[in-house]
């Protein structure tokens, strides 16, 4: 994996290094308390999700609310579709929203395929100002039991972890698309711990309070244990100068893979891959097999 951090730049600015240094002085004072203020800063996604709600979706997508964990998720329908169709799920990362998958979701929809997106917990339009990636994997099995079963699943970043956790406990897909896969959640703990200026101790007693309340191994999400159980074909789309979540998390997901297929592209970077005609080609591709 690359040494390279994407939180040092995000906290940079002199605001997040005071936010940082305040961290700091809790940690020496009370680890348990700085503890918990760090997992605090590290579930709130950044930015917050007001612009999300303030952006107009254009018809003929509508929003539907599922009741989830005392709140609910939004999940999107275009209007136009007439049921019968093979249904496809796409979602975002960290601190993105559904709209970011709108383009290729308006592509699947032409190729006569149904859509529908998903707002994942804490971000776009459903409830919540803080989540966490056992959170979505359990979203995505809400979503999946009310609309589901899946001819395809597509997801992006952080997003597109979750997803690969939920295939491999058996979420109901044919295929997947997984873009710009993001590194397992220990890689970043450690990344936002090293930031804060803290390095492994305060990642580790991180991993611990979160495996604790969770119930559930941060060991799941590594590439070696998803490889194993992710039996669905899955194409894997990420581009080789991604700074924000390193191509080699991709490649190690793809050796353990039995029905794997990676496609690098060049200068898209981590988001830009999501609009791009020639990877939306790519995934319309994969998940298409009635001519098969």
């Amino acid at each position: 994996m690359s040494t390279h951090n994407p939180a040092a730049a995000f906290f940079a600015s002199p605001a997040a290094r005071g936010v940082a240094a305040v961290l700091r002085g809790l940690q020496h004072v009370s680890p348990a308390l700085g503890t918990r203020v760090a997992l605090g800063l590290f579930f709130t996604p950044v930015p917050t999700k007001w612009l999300a709600r303030s952006r107009a979706v254009p018809r003929p997508w509508v929003e539907r609310r599922l009741p989830f964990e005392g709140g609910h998720v939004s999940v999107w329908q275009r209007g136009d579709v007439a049921p019968g169709r093979p249904k496809v799920l796409l979602t975002h990362g960290w601190a993105g929203d559904a709209q970011q998958m709108r383009p290729l979701a308006d592509a699947l929809a032409a190729a006569g395929f149904e859509p529908l997106l998903l707002d994942l917990p804490a971000h776009g339009r459903s409830s919540g100002w803080r989540s966490n990636l056992l959170q979505w994997v359990r979203a995505l099995f809400a979503v999946s039991a009310r609309f589901g079963p899946w001819e395809g699943v597509v997801a992006h970043s952080l997003g597109a972890m979750a997803l690969s956790h939920a295939l491999a406990r058996g979420l109901p897909a044919r295929r997947a698309a997984l873009v710009a896969l993001a590194p397992p959640p220990w890689q970043f703990l450690r990344w936002f711990a090293d930031a804060m200026g803290m390095g492994e101790p305060l990642a580790a007693r991180m991993r611990g309070h979160i495996e604790r309340r969770e119930g559930a191994s941060l060991g799941h999400f590594e590439p070696a244990w998803l490889g194993e159980r992710v039996a669905q074909p899955t194409l894997i789309v990420h581009d080789r100068g991604d700074a924000t979540a390193p191509l080699a998390g991709s490649e190690a997901l793809l050796a353990g893979l039995a029905a794997g297929r990676l496609h690098v592209t060049e200068g898209l970077g981590h988001r830009r891959l999501l609009s791009d005609p020639a990877v939306m080609q790519q995934v319309l591709a994969h998940l298409d097999t009635r001519g098969l």
